[in-house]
């Protein structure tokens, strides 16, 4: 791939990104790409434009005369073409302008990444997303719609949905059954917890103590699992995942087949793993008969018995998306799409007793959190996707640890996000239906 980029720009050439955030992960993703040859952003949308403007001079390296403030395409087109770069608060502009190669979404919010991937695809671009939560909400209903539209939808590397899917493709592709793929979780699962409960290392960090509280409430580690299950078919065991204490040295014996022993009920599970010596990484533990293939692992110290687990120690979330991005680019290759049919589903449940007339908050705050399910089950229990629980308006009482339902709630049906998730499953029902 290097040498791809390389080669492009020797040509004089730029993959040319619109990106959507100019927040910790937006800020992040324009510091990535400054470094990617053959790669630069060129339109950079966040409705605080003064924003947009510091962090393409501060993490982009961009002199001021060189960023132009506007909402027109023409001359966002014609800035392009001059060498500067543009910040716009529309989040129309980027499938307007035509030197626009790629478009993605480097936010944590579902809407923000449902409007950057529609107005993208409409405009007949390529979308790469930087947001599995756009993905677990409307991923389907957007690819669909890209496939329409003759153009490449995916999800990026970096996150841990992304790299799980390189592993999932290594071991299938050498044809080890895959028994449980997962991750490490960085902290204690804690449903109850909010911003009060994780503020002082949150800003001691330079965190949004909402944004950390949802790893620590694992509403994102629920996200991350189900966006994996839904490109890959795997399926929780229960409600929320099993989430057992592991090592690397114990995690191969705890997640083999019940008849072995383990606590695994099927082959092809989705779960995580909680403890220090597996945080921050993912894994694939398979289950191998042939006897050689077993004594060559146990030789290359993979593992011993019947079960092996692969594990990558780390990931890099949006430093690492600008690969994915040169692949779409160059090569026409996915990293992460779902199913037609995904097998999982997110959905809201309350933190606290909530009123008739309260409106949720967001993500790692104080009323809501979310619990992976299999859609099956999320869709008996008329279960609110939990990238649509923000903003939503509480329309009748529910008692905490409660599933919110559709039913609970009033949502605004001119949201993009929201019309595409009706779409998407009016999908389902009917494909359900027609097996």
């Amino acid at each position: 791939m290097y040498q791809k980029l390389k080669a492009y720009q020797d040509m004089g050439r730029q993959i040319r990104v619109a990106s959507t955030g100019a927040g910790w992960m937006g800020s992040g993703f324009v510091s990535a790409v400054k470094h990617v040859t053959g790669m630069e952003i060129v339109i950079l949308t966040d409705p605080d434009t003064a924003l947009a403007r510091r962090v393409l001079e501060e993490n982009g390296g961009i002199p001021k005369d060189f960023i132009v403030e506007t909402t027109d395409p023409d001359e966002a087109a014609a800035a392009i073409e001059n060498g500067k770069r543009v910040v716009t608060g529309d989040p129309d502009l980027a499938g307007k302008v035509g030197p626009v190669d790629l478009v993605t979404d480097v936010t944590p919010s579902p809407r923000s990444g449902a409007v950057t991937a529609w107005n993208g695809i409409r405009g007949g671009k390529d979308v790469v997303l930087i947001n599995i939560e756009t993905d677990v909400t409307v991923g389907s209903a957007l690819k669909k719609m890209a496939e329409k539209e003759g153009v490449l939808y995916s999800v990026s590397s970096g996150d841990e949905p992304g790299c799980l899917m390189e592993l999932w493709d290594f071991v299938n592709t050498l044809g080890y059954q895959p028994i449980v793929i997962g991750k490490g979780k960085n902290n204690p699962l804690n449903p109850d917890a909010g911003p009060d409960d994780v503020r002082e290392p949150a800003e001691k960090a330079g965190k949004d103590p909402y944004q950390v509280a949802s790893y620590v409430d694992g509403t994102k580690t629920m996200f991350e699992m189900t966006c994996v299950a839904n490109a890959t078919g795997v399926r929780p065991m229960q409600p929320g995942m099993a989430g057992p204490e592991a090592t690397l040295e114990t995690v191969s014996e705890i997640f083999a087949l019940k008849k072995d022993g383990g606590i695994s009920e099927f082959p092809g599970a989705v779960d995580f793993v909680q403890g220090s010596s597996m945080a921050g990484g993912v894994f694939v533990t398979v289950r191998i008969e042939d006897e050689r293939i077993r004594d060559d692992l146990n030789y290359l110290k993979v593992g011993r018995g019947n079960y092996f687990t692969f594990f990558r120690p780390y990931h890099l979330w949006f430093l690492e998306a600008p690969i994915s991005l040169a692949r779409a680019f160059f090569d026409r290759q996915t990293t992460l799409v779902p199913l037609d049919l995904p097998p999982a589903d997110t959905i809201t449940l309350a933190k606290r007793d909530l009123a008739e007339g309260e409106v949720l908050d967001d993500f790692g705050g104080y009323t809501f959190f979310g619990r992976m399910y299999g859609k099956e089950e999320a869709s008996k229990l008329g279960g609110l996707p939990v990238g649509l629980a923000p903003g939503a308006r509480v329309m009748r009482p529910v008692k905490k640890g409660e599933v919110i339902t559709w039913n609970h709630v009033s949502l605004d049906e001119n949201s993009i996000a929201v019309r595409l998730r009706r779409s998407q499953d009016a999908d389902y029902r009917e494909a359900i239906g027609n097996r």
